[in-house]
C-alpha cells in the first residue's frame, strides 16, 4: 500500500510532489510511500488557515456541548477505521498488529472521554473574595502540536482533541517516521463536520517543526519527544512568551523491595521494560534490586525478557516488533556495547535475532552488576534494554532513583501498602506506579526536571488549552454570573 505525499490545509488534502522523503517499513525495510517535507510556505499557509478559523470562524463560538457532539461523531467514524489505522501504524513503525489495532480502538474511546470531560468542566467560575469576580476560561488560540513516532494514534488524539474541545485551532505535525496514519483521524473529523481551517496537518522533519514553533501566528506549542529537542523548543517559546507544554524523555526507576511478589515483578517489568520494544518514554528501564535478593531479581528480569515473541508484526502471534529505524537500532546497539565496556554483565539478549531475517529487530536485553554511574543507567536508550542496579536499603534505593536528570515515571514493587506509599511520595517524578506499569490517559501525565513541563491528559491536560481571564464585576453585572 503506497501512501502519497499530502498535507491537510484549510479543510482540504493538498498534494505535494516536491521536497519528498521516503517512509520505510521497519519490519520489511521496504518503502511504503513518500511524504511531503513541508516548506516554509506550506507551514505559513497552514498557520494562517488556523488563525482565520480561530478569529473569524464558527468553531470557538459554538457551545462546549456542540463541540463535544462533533467529537463524539468523529470518534464513532474513527472507531470504524481502527483496523485500517492499526495496520498502517504497524507498517510505519513496527508495533505488532494486535497492539496497534487495540490502541486505535482505545484512541476512539479516549475521544469520547475527552468530550465527556469537556462537558463537565465549567468555563466560568463566580467568586466573591475581595469583591464579585468572574474567572473565565477562554481558548488559548492557535496550537502547534508535534508528536513522536512511538505512539502516533494516541498522541494525535491527546494533542488534537482537547485543543479542539477548548475552541482552539490546531496545526499538527506527526513524526516523519509515521506521517500517514493521521489521515484516518482527519477524515473522521472532517466527515463529522469540523469547519475548514480548525485542524491542519503538515508533515516533515526537524526544519518543518522549527518553522512551525517559531511562526508568529502560533500561540501555544505542545511537544512530545526527546529532551534535547524539548530544550530547543522551550528556549524558542520562552523568547516569544508562547505557552508551551513539553513531555520529554525519561530514565525511570522501578524499586523492587524484599517483600515484592515475584509474579508482579515479572509481569510489571515485562511491560515496563520491553513493551513496544522499549520505545516508551515512561519505560522502567532502571530496575533497583536489594542485594539480599539481587540474583533472584536478575532471574525474574531474564524470565520477563524471555516471554516475548519476536517476529513479523503483522502476525497476530507476535508480541514484540522491530525498532522503528535502522538508525534507532544502531543507537541501541551502541548503548549495549557501552554497557559491556563499562563492566556490566550481559544476562540475556544484546544482539539481533536470527529470525526474522529482515527488519530492524533487537533482542530484549538485561544487564546486571551495573551501577547508577554507567551511561546505560543514566541515559535514555529507547530500546528493549533493562539495567538491574543493586541497593543496600530502601533509603539507598530512593537516593539512587532520584539520582537522575529525569523525572517522568517510576514504580515500586512491595507487598506492604504503607511502604509503597512512602516510597511513592519520596520519588521526585511526575507519575508513579505501584506493583505495575501503568499508563492512564484519563489522569495528568508528565514529568519534572528534564522530563518536561506541564501535564498531558486528564482535566489538567484539557485546562492547559485555556487562558484565564478575570472580570471584576459591579453591582449590575454580578447577578449575571452568580449561581
Amino acid at each position: 500500500m503506497q501512501r502519497t505525499p499530502r498535507l491537510f490545509i484549510d479543510g482540504q488534502w493538498v498534494s505535494r510532489t516536491d521536497h519528498l522523503f521516503d517512509v520505510i517499513c521497519p519490519s520489511t525495510e521496504e518503502r511504503i510511500g513518500q511524504a511531503a517535507d513541508a516548506s516554509e510556505e506550506d507551514v505559513d499557509t497552514a498557520v494562517r488557515a488556523a488563525r482565520r478559523a480561530f478569529e473569524d470562524g464558527p468553531w470557538r463560538r459554538l457551545s462546549v456541548g456542540e463541540r463535544a457532539e462533533l467529537i463524539e461523531r468523529a470518534a464513532e467514524l474513527f472507531g470504524v477505521r481502527a483496523e485500517q489505522t492499526g495496520w498502517l501504524v504497524t507498517a510505519e513503525m513496527g508495533v505488532p498488529i494486535s497492539t496497534s489495532v487495540m490502541l486505535a480502538r482505545r484512541a476512539a474511546n479516549t475521544m469520547i472521554a475527552w468530550a465527556e470531560l469537556a462537558r463537565s468542566t465549567p468555563l466560568t467560575e463566580f467568586r466573591t473574595a475581595g469583591g464579585p469576580t468572574a474567572v473565565v476560561r477562554e481558548p488559548v488560540g492557535v496550537c502547534a502540536a508535534i508528536s513522536p513516532w512511538n505512539g502516533p494514534v494516541g498522541m494525535a488524539v491527546g494533542k488534537i482533541v482537547p485543543a479542539l474541545l477548548a475552541g482552539c485551532s490546531v496545526v499538527y505535525k506527526p513524526a516523519p517516521e509515521t506521517p500517514f496514519d493521521i489521515a484516518f483521524l482527519v477524515d473522521a473529523l472532517r466527515e463529522a463536520g469540523l469547519p475548514a481551517g480548525v485542524l491542519n496537518v503538515v508533515t516533515g522533519g526537524a526544519e518543518t517543526g522549527r518553522l512551525l514553533i517559531r511562526h508568529p501566528g502560533v500561540d501555544k506549542v505542545g511537544f512530545t519527544g526527546s529532551t534535547a529537542v524539548g530544550r530547543e523548543i522551550g528556549a524558542a517559546c520562552g523568547s516569544e512568551f508562547k505557552r508551551v507544554q513539553l513531555e520529554l524523555g525519561g530514565k525511570s526507576a522501578a524499586i523492587v523491595l524484599e517483600d515484592a511478589e515475584p509474579d508482579q515483578v515479572r509481569a510489571g517489568l515485562a511491560m515496563g521494560c520491553f513493551f513496544n520494544s522499549g520505545q516508551v518514554c515512561a519505560a522502567l528501564s532502571r530496575v533497583l534490586a536489594p542485594r539480599r535478593i539481587y540474583d533472584e531479581v536478575v532471574s525474574w528480569m531474564e524470565q520477563a525478557a524471555g516471554g516475548w515473541v519476536l517476529g513479523d508484526p503483522f502476525d497476530s502471534a507476535t508480541t514484540l516488533g522491530p525498532l522503528v529505524s535502522e538508525r534507532q537500532r544502531m543507537r541501541v546497539e551502541n548503548y549495549i556495547g557501552l554497557g559491556v565496556e563499562a563492566g556490566a554483565r550481559l544476562v540475556c539478549g544484546g544482539g539481533r535475532p536470527e529470525q526474522p531475517g529482515k527488519g530492524w529487530f533487537i533482542e530484549p536485553t538485561v544487564f546486571a552488576d551495573a551501577d547508577n554511574t554507567m551511561r546505560i543507567a543514566r541515559e535514555e536508550i529507547f530500546g528493549p534494554v533493562a539495567v538491574v542496579v543493586p541497593y543496600d536499603d530502601p533509603e539507598d534505593a530512593v537516593r539512587i532513583a532520584n539520582d537522575s536528570e529525569y523525572g517522568l515515571h517510576g514504580a515500586v514493587f512491595t507487598s506492604d501498602p504503607e511502604k509503597a506509599i512512602s516510597v511513592a511520595r519520596r520519588i521526585r517524578t511526575g507519575t508513579f506506579s505501584i506493583n505495575n506499569f501503568v499508563y492512564n490517559n484519563r489522569v495528568p501525565f508528565g514529568g519534572v526536571k528534564s522530563s518536561g513541563i506541564g501535564r498531558d491528559s486528564g482535566k489538567e491536560g484539557y485546562e492547559s488549552f485555556f487562558e484565564l481571564k478575570t472580570i471584576n464585576l459591579d453591582a449590575g453585572t454580578a447577578p449575571l454570573f452568580a449561581p
